[in-house]
């Protein structure tokens, strides 16, 4: 049975209306006749999505017993027992009951497809196996349902759902995505603006691929060639020399103008080695101009170029004037030549520069079989060669002498050896043997050998010229060894440069390793629980389990490196070796620092929970003995009280009352700071304005602090309602360990485009070391302030997550004549 289609909506985030869009389709199929069921859809509660169905038959879910619970999942049996054309399955990677009969949906969905069903799905971004880290390092959210994203890839339809950031958190504002009582955590941490903003463009990004895949798969199958210029790309040929800069900036100018990628190329040999130091320079130099860099293996350095730029899609390549001689473009060809030649549809520019003396990368030996460019110019030679050669003496024979004859046919076949190799050279000493017979040794034109010591010349000749050949093939080839020798270790030097400047090697030697070796795609996988969770992959598809490569190195600690493509010959595996070794010791590396870092946030914790309970166990049982003590009294039936004696209980029970609530207040606010989940709503205030919010907050509503702040200040752009509770803990503070001979006073200034708020105090201070630390909380300078009151030590804490949270500055200077000063500092509203 024919494999039926499948049809994905993707999308960047909950509620951009991926499970709407696909029982749309579904409606629009159904009014053209085609039997659609709904398989499965998850509307969430949301009622636009609850009535989008309509008259969607919708096949009954079958319900599973899991830890005393019931689960509705997706019957599979009864939609291919039901056997529509097209079905409805929401929620691609969703994780199956255990007890399903497979564990993941899309499995459900692969068998519908292999059933002859067509399935309509949807997935998000974040649901994607490649790009799982990237979304937990963007949100802090670990997404623990993941699909593989060669099952959405091979969908025959990927349609990306759309929204814009500031659309989609007005829908969540509204109550249209999650229940109200969850809108105001959601909008804080998963739905924060930034947040949504690099999911969108992660989910653009990896579609872009899908789309860029499709259209080469387009032309393979329509036999098309030449580029399709769909979005100008410009590839720059690097040679590894130290003036290829110049060249990459050039590319990257040409690739901006014309709104195009720059693709930087270097071609090494096929023992896979990339000797030239100035690469590591000119990777991070494409890097900074936003392109992309990629080394690829190749026998011939034309083809290799040109086999990329068809594979990249490529519409320009930018290739440097070759500086070596016309000599040597005569024995080895010129690249550039060739570049142009065989580029068909892609425009060559070529670009001179100037040549540098000073310094000449070390060139990479050459495999142990020559190339065949020298070999044919080789051959060519021997065969000009000779016969230019034979016209020439057959001039004048008798004043050449047969010993001269033999010396100029044997610098011949050195010559040749040196262009063209072993075999050349031997078949020109041959050829040039039977032209000395056949023209110059009597009796001449024919092959016969009147005397004796001729015969003896001839086979001296031969034997001569095999040897010297034989002798300059082998030095070439040692040449080539030791310049590979050379090549290795500088290769694994880089390699080792790299894991010292890199504080997270691991991403950037698997890319490393793949395009070193060219290898289609190399993953190392880390065992977790039953399945591989990829650490680090790089290539198209890049395997999510060993099974999926097609070689596999053991790296210890559960660890495998994965690799997709050619099998290695032994030299280059002493390379990969290499690799592999330093492979391993980052990935213990890396498991050892996630050791270290789960250690050290249970550290953290702990040091937190101990804080606050040390501080609370106090400062919470302070207020409630005083407010039970005062309603205990007021309770009492065997004394009168009098009017001033209830006065001063109630009074007692509000001011501990609003002790205690300030106290609750700065500790949910530290949680809110903690957690990064403070919604500012920022607006343009004056702080003539805020000041007077904030005393009225104090206890003593600011009564006996001096303030001066002008109405004429400069606005500024803040959260209002918090820059009131940072004033307010600010202040607090300062009264509490103030003297009361001495009010403490607040000043507001401007400067520039600064304004600043001066709280000054003139308490015992706080010494210059201690300054920083006041700000972490549950931090208390002394046992006791003048007012007799320790608090949890969290007002400033709190303050100052507020202000930085605003943008703002929150430092402490020392009042002249002792006391301590505190400088909040905002930009001036524009």
């Amino acid at each position: 049975m024919k494999r039926a289609e499948l049809r994905i909506y993707l999308g960047y985030a909950a509620g951009v209306g991926k499970t709407f869009s696909m029982l749309g389709e579904g409606h629009r199929r159904l009014d053209r006749g085609t039997d659609v069921v709904v398989g499965f859809v998850e509307t969430h509660g949301r009622p636009l999505t609850a009535e989008q169905l309509g008259d969607l038959e919708v096949v009954p879910r079958r319900t599973l017993v899991y830890r005393s619970g019931d689960f509705d999942e997706m019957d599979l049996d009864a939609v291919l027992a039901r056997g529509p054309q097209v079905a409805l399955v929401d929620e691609l990677a969703h994780t199956n009951v255990p007890g399903s009969r497979n564990e993941k949906r899309w499995q459900d969905i692969d068998e519908l497809l292999n059933a002859g069903i067509s399935v309509i799905s949807t997935v998000n971004v974040q649901h994607l196996e490649s790009v799982n880290d990237v979304v937990e390092r963007i949100t802090g959210v670990k997404q623990r349902e993941t699909v593989p994203d060669s099952v959405v890839r091979a969908a025959d339809q990927i349609e990306l759902v759309d929204m814009s950031p500031y659309s989609l958190r007005r829908r969540m504002a509204h109550g249209n995505i999650y229940p109200p009582e969850k809108i105001d955590a959601a909008l804080s941490n998963y739905f924060r603006e930034g947040n949504l903003g690099a999911l969108r463009e992660l989910s653009l990004l990896w579609l872009a691929d899908r789309v860029d895949d499709s259209l080469q798969d387009y032309m393979r199958a329509r036999g098309i060639e030449g580029p399709w210029e769909t979005r100008e790309r410009v590839l720059v040929a690097m040679s590894g020399r130290g003036d290829d800069d110049s060249l990459i900036r050039r590319a990257a100018r040409m690739a901006v103008r014309r709104g195009g990628d720059l693709i930087a190329v270097h071609v090494i040999p096929e023992d896979g080695l990339s000797p030239s130091a100035a690469l590591d320079a000119n990777r991070t130099l494409v890097a900074s101009l936003g392109g992309s860099f990629q080394e690829v293996v190749g026998r011939a350095v034309p083809e290799a170029l040109l086999e990329v730029a068809r594979a990249e899609n490529a519409t320009q390549v930018v290739i440097g004037a070759s500086s070596g001689s016309r000599w040597r473009h005569l024995a080895r060809g010129s690249v550039v030549a060739q570049v142009i030649r065989d580029s068909g549809p892609i425009d060559v520019h070529v670009i001179s520069q100037a040549r540098q003396e000073a310094h000449q990368p070390l060139r990479s030996g050459r495999p142990p079989t020559l190339p065949r460019t020298r070999r044919t110019a080789g051959a060519a030679l021997a065969v000009a060669g000779l016969v230019l050669l034979t016209a020439l003496i057959s001039i004048s024979p008798e004043s050449v002498g047969l010993s001269g004859i033999l010396l100029l046919y044997l610098t011949l076949v050195v010559v040749v050896a040196a262009v063209g190799g072993w075999w050349p050279a031997i078949t020109s000493a041959i050829l040039a043997s039977l032209c000395i017979n056949y023209f110059f040794t009597p009796p001449v034109h024919t092959l016969t050998i009147s005397e004796a010591k001729n015969i003896l010349a001839l086979v001296a000749f031969v034997a001569v010229a095999v040897i010297v050949s034989w002798l300059v093939d082998r030095a070439e080839r040692l040449r080539a060894a030791a310049q590979r020798g050379g090549a290795e270790a500088e290769a694994l030097a880089r390699l080792a440069g790299g894991l010292v400047s890199d504080p997270d090697p691991l991403p950037g030697l698997v890319e490393q390793l793949r395009t070193t070796f060219g290898f289609d795609a190399v993953s190392v996988l880390r065992r977790d629980g039953e399945g591989w969770e990829v650490e680090a992959g790089t290539g198209v598809g890049a395997p999510a389990t060993p099974e999926s490569g097609s070689e596999q190195i053991n790296l210890g600690e559960d660890a495998v490196l994965v690799l997709r493509g050619q099998r290695l010959e032994a030299e280059g595996r002493r390379v990969l070796t290499a690799f592999a070794a330093q492979l391993s010791f980052v990935v213990r590396s890396r498991m050892l620092q996630r050791d270290a870092d789960e250690a050290a946030a249970l550290i953290e914790v702990n040091e937190l929970r101990s804080a606050l309970l040390a501080a609370v166990s106090h400062d919470l049982r302070t207020p409630l003995a005083s407010i039970k003590a005062a309603a205990s009294s007021l309770r009492q039936q065997d004394v009168q009280w009098t009017e001033a004696d209830v006065a001063e209980f109630l009074a007692t029970i509000e001011e501990e009352t609003d002790r205690l609530g300030s106290l609750i207040a700065n500790l949910l606010d530290m949680s809110r700071i903690q957690t990064d989940a403070l919604a500012l709503v920022r607006r343009r205030v004056g702080l003539d304005e805020v000041v007077p919010l904030a005393l009225a907050s104090l206890p003593n509503r600011g009564h006996g602090i001096d303030v001066d702040v002008a109405e004429s200040l400069p606005r500024v752009e803040v959260d209002a309602g918090l820059l009131e509770r940072a004033i307010a803990n600010i202040i607090g503070n300062a009264v509490a360990w103030s003297p009361p001979e001495h009010p403490v006073s607040v000043l507001a200034s401007s400067a520039g485009d600064r304004v600043e708020l001066r709280v000054v105090d003139r308490g015992p201070g706080i010494a210059p070391a201690d300054r920083e630390r006041v700000f972490q909380p549950f931090q208390r300078m002394g046992d006791r302030s003048s007012g007799g009151v320790v608090g949890v030590g969290l007002g400033l804490a709190v303050a100052k997550g507020f202000v930085d949270a605003m943008g703002g500055s929150l430092a402490m200077e020392e009042t002249p004549g002792g006391g301590l000063t505190v400088v909040m500092g905002f930009e001036a509203a524009g």
